[in-house]
């Protein structure tokens, strides 16, 4: 068993071994239901997997009965048995830390100077990633989460500030997302405050009661994300600042409503358009792959992006052609997902004028989307296609028309009509499509004669 050594001859008690993992109990505690589990494990099944009941019983424990109570008895039996036996013994572990502990750290960090504040932070790090019981009572600490979000916004605006103030007095323009060039020094290659409280922050999986706290507070911590995932890392540091920033904007924006998404900044939306562009950058230590920085950046613009006015924000970012750029590197997007959720944002971009202009500007953009028709299953299908429908309907000049049957997107279409599993909607509007501008395509030399069989008119 993991951890222990264990005699092949030696026959554990069935009562010293956890229910659910079936391994001896480093921890052992018992729930309202009257079982006993170890620690970890029953803390794992309620908090993080988000049970509401005694995996054994099936018991529904309520909000009072989910914290389990510690079984000192049967823990000195199994290290008894263990000495007995020869068996590995385990330290008695550490009692959870309680409220008071968590509330004299953050006062201590509050009066003091940096020093004492990284080592706050630090032990406070330790303390979340100790056990779930200790995440829990920091969230739950009066203080202790408004804390953590006042250094990020203080360190992170500082920075931001410092940065900009560097770059006037050398008479040029302050750097942004997407820049390649920052050869500002490197003081040091250590964690700073703001990168710690960052990773305390996500290491919290902080609950949406805590998130509608946060964003009502007026403390602006939409514009302090923007700060940390606008400011590329410099040579030598580390980037996890925005890995960790880009994490907690997800979890953000999952519980807004609707009225504050539609209202999210130009300069969010660039931060996160920037995330996309980060495999041009050159690498730095702890600098987020794309396999999860991509797939993430993603999934937040899929959100902020069913606003028209996000939408025109995230084009002027650049968006499309970032998007473009990742559809065409199929390895740069890490996961067949990420190009799935590529799509999807590239079907809302499309929902404006601006994001139509940008993707028939760009050399490949009509032929990336044409590839994805059929491509990647069919909601990344629905979504190619309805794309590809706003540009035939508002932004069809001859030159577009002309390529788009050039790099073969009449070919995907006519092979749409014909295909069983997408649904009857994308074959809707391809054979819309079709019809649409069938003059201008049936008539060009560049139609193949093979297609004309197929042509629905």
């Amino acid at each position: 068993m993991e951890g222990f050594s264990l005699a092949p001859a030696v026959d554990v008690p069935s009562y010293f071994l956890c229910p659910i993992s079936m391994e001896i109990m480093r921890d052992p505690v018992t729930l309202s239901s009257g079982i006993t589990y170890d620690r970890d494990s029953i803390e794992r099944w309620v908090f993080t997997d988000g049970h509401g009941e005694c995996p054994m019983t099936k018991q529904r424990l309520g909000a009072g009965d989910r914290e389990p109570t510690p079984n000192h008895t049967l823990r000195r039996l199994i290290q008894g048995w263990c000495a007995v036996h020869a068996v590995e013994r385990f330290p008695t572990p550490r009692a959870p830390v309680d409220a008071a502990r968590v509330a004299s750290l953050v006062d201590a960090a509050r009066r003091s100077g940096e020093h004492e504040l990284m080592a706050s932070l630090r032990e406070l790090a330790d303390i979340v990633a100790e056990r779930d019981c200790n995440r829990r009572c920091v969230e739950g600490a009066p203080g202790a989460v408004a804390f953590l979000v006042s250094v990020v916004k203080t360190h992170a605006t500082a920075r931001d500030e410092d940065d900009a103030d560097a770059a006037g007095a050398a008479g040029e323009k302050p750097l942004l997302p997407g820049s390649a060039r920052d050869d500002t020094p490197n003081k040091a290659s250590s964690p700073d405050p703001e990168e710690v409280a960052l990773g305390i922050l996500h290491s919290l999986k902080l609950s949406p009661e805590s998130w509608k706290r946060i964003l009502e507070r007026g403390d602006n911590f939409l514009d302090t994300m923007a700060c940390v995932l606008r400011r590329w890392p410099r040579p030598g540091r580390s980037d996890l600042s925005r890995t960790y920033g880009i994490q907690l904007l997800k979890a953000a924006v999952s519980e807004m409503p609707p009225a504050q998404l539609t209202s999210a900044s130009a300069d969010l939306v660039d931060g996160v358009v920037s995330l996309l562009k980060a495999d041009k950058q050159p690498p730095s230590p702890g600098k987020m792959q794309n396999k999860k920085a991509v797939k993430i950046s993603l999934q937040v613009l899929c959100r902020l992006c069913l606003w028209g006015r996000n939408r025109v924000k995230a084009v002027e970012a650049g968006a499309v052609s970032a998007l473009v750029e990742l559809l065409l590197d199929d390895r740069g997007s890490g996961s067949k997902r990420a190009g799935e959720l590529a799509v999807v944002v590239m079907d809302h971009l499309c929902g404006c004028a601006e994001g139509r202009l940008e993707l028939v500007a760009h050399p490949a953009g009509l032929a990336v989307m044409a590839r994805a028709v059929s491509a990647r299953g069919v909601a990344t299908t629905e979504s190619a296609v309805r794309a590809l429908h706003a540009v035939a309907r508002h932004t069809a000049t001859p030159a577009v028309l002309q390529e788009m049957l050039a790099v073969g997107v009449v070919g995907r279409l006519l092979f749409l009509l014909q295909a069983g599993a997408v649904g009857d909607r994308p074959r809707e509007r391809a054979r819309e499509m079709l019809k649409m501008h069938a003059r201008v395509w049936k008539g060009s030399p560049c139609f193949a004669p093979h297609l004309h069989a197929s042509y629905p008119c």
